[in-house]
């Protein structure tokens, strides 16, 4: 099936908004067991993803997380990518998340991506005007994203998102000056 062109979609965003585990995750949860006998959460997240947010950063567009999940790894890694927008231990109410986003923001819908793989996204795409759906998502996700990535959740879809509507604003090759140059 030929791919359809979100490009329309993509040179619209201002605003890139993600869910963490199974986007920014590969979805397992690591549960550590310590002496003490208390258990810590472990996260794998793709440094490639993380480049690619921050030459967004650069580029102009604003970031956020959106998690039903909350964990040290998480907020770790929020701080890290320097996120605009940081919401966490939601589930299953994620949507307050994005409503509360837009009254700060005050962006229409169609300035606005959201990436998820997972049902509980599901109300967030409804309000996005370009939802996108990791390669591995639930088939329901997949069903409703306007693009569906090559890359699975936590193996560079997010640079994936990235690279399409940096190239979508013609922003691309800026982005990637500062390395080449």
């Amino acid at each position: 099936m030929p791919e359809k062109d979100v490009t329309p979609l993509a040179w619209k965003i201002e605003l890139l908004l993600m869910d963490v585990d199974g986007v920014l995750t590969d979805g397992r949860l690591l549960l550590v067991p310590m002496p003490d006998g208390s258990v810590v959460e472990a996260k794998a997240f793709n440094v490639n993803d993380g480049a690619a947010l921050a030459m967004a950063r650069r580029a102009g567009l604003k970031i956020g997380i959106i998690s039903g999940r909350s964990s040290a790894a998480l907020t770790k890694r929020a701080e890290e990518l320097k996120v605009d927008f940081f919401y966490h231990g939601l589930n299953p109410k994620k949507a307050v998340a994005i409503e509360e986003i837009f009254v700060k923001t005050k962006l229409p819908k169609d300035r606005v991506c959201y990436v998820g793989d997972d049902v509980q996204d599901l109300p967030i795409f409804a309000r996005v005007g370009f939802p996108v759906a990791v390669s591995n998502a639930a088939p329901e996700v997949a069903a409703r994203a306007a693009y569906v990535t090559r890359a699975a959740g936590g193996q560079g879809a997010i640079r994936e998102v990235v690279e399409l509507i940096l190239r979508a604003q013609g922003k691309w090759d800026a982005a990637l000056s500062e390395f080449t140059d």
